[in-house]
């Protein structure tokens, strides 16, 4: 068992909310299937993760779904529902962060529940990095981040450009300039084009997670409609 927190940061998939990049194109019943299948991913990473577990979600309305959700993953160590407040994302991880490290004094690892590229071996690297560095980051191949873990409280975030190619550079530098040690591993690719949901099709061809695989078929069923949007 790890001591290490993962800790899932989410909005509730539901028609019009979430994804809208997808729904202008594939329309929002799948989207929101996409959405659906890409959170079951990342529920799957969380219910196999060697320790305690915190779900997020973006309102604290969500809180029962969020709590649902748990109860129905049956995660193997202790799990908790914990709502961010409003803001931008910089301000929502910020203040969900300094919740959480009120609680106890754990490092924190922070996903999203749209990077199914995510495995294993990333977790455990991840894992070993932080005995070593203050930060760990697993950068998106599109500029962004899809893991950021930190053993210490996290600097100003309000300001770094969230949603654009430029957020791993900014984070990078906004941690190096409080003095944290920063590690950088890998690289995987988060959900946001339909461009990116048309590569499922490759990248999870092979990967026999029950999630994945279901989230394969959806792509794969669906996969005319995708190459007529992402044309």
């Amino acid at each position: 068992m790890t001591t290490a927190t993962l800790v899932l940061v989410v909005k509730r998939p539901r028609p019009g909310i979430g994804k809208q990049r997808l729904a202008a194109k594939l329309g929002r019943v799948l989207a929101l299937r996409f959405a659906r299948a890409l959170l079951a991913c990342a529920i799957e990473d969380a219910s196999a993760w060697p320790g305690p577990v915190v779900i997020a979600p973006a309102c604290a309305g969500d809180l029962h779904w969020a709590q649902q959700l748990i109860e129905m993953a049956a995660f193997q160590y202790p799990a908790q529902a914990v709502s961010q407040i409003e803001g931008n994302l910089g301000q929502r991880l910020n203040h969900l962060d300094q919740t959480l490290r009120a609680l106890n004094n754990n490092p924190l690892i922070f996903i999203g529940s749209d990077a199914p590229g995510l495995g294993v071996t990333d977790y455990l690297t991840v894992l070993a990095e932080l005995q070593r560095a203050d930060v760990v980051l697993i950068p998106a191949r599109d500029g962004g981040v899809v893991l950021m873990a930190g053993r210490n409280p996290w600097p100003d975030l309000s300001t770094l450009p969230w949603s654009s190619n430029r957020l791993g550079i900014g984070l990078i530098q906004a941690c190096k300039s409080i003095g944290y040690t920063v590690c950088i591993i890998g690289d995987s690719y988060d959900v946001d084009e339909v461009s990116d949901v048309r590569g499922l099709a490759v990248t999870l061809r092979h990967d026999l997670r029950p999630a994945r695989q279901a989230l394969y078929a959806l792509v794969v069923a669906n996969l005319a409609v995708i190459r007529t949007a992402d044309a």
